[in-house]
């Protein structure tokens, strides 16, 4: 399963950090940022299913960002 998030994310260097960060805690997540899309977009893949989301965004909070779930439908930028 993969989980979409929309965040305030900007810099690349924060963005690797916080990588390395949910890799860390969640062996079995493959996480990256698409910082160029309007919503700089992180994107969490589960290899056992299933993205515990709100788990994804308190790991953000942590580190003073904000995400939210981005819903299917709202994934190509206006």
């Amino acid at each position: 399963m993969v989980e979409v998030f929309k965040t305030d994310v900007q810099d690349q260097r924060q963005a690797k950090r916080l990588i390395d960060q949910i890799q860390e805690l969640f062996s079995d997540y493959t996480a990256n940022f698409d910082l160029e899309d309007c919503d700089n977009i992180l994107r969490v893949k589960s290899a056992s299913g299933f993205v515990e989301a709100c788990y994804v965004i308190t790991v953000l909070r942590d580190f003073g960002f904000h995400a939210e779930v981005l819903p299917d439908d709202d994934l190509a930028c206006a």
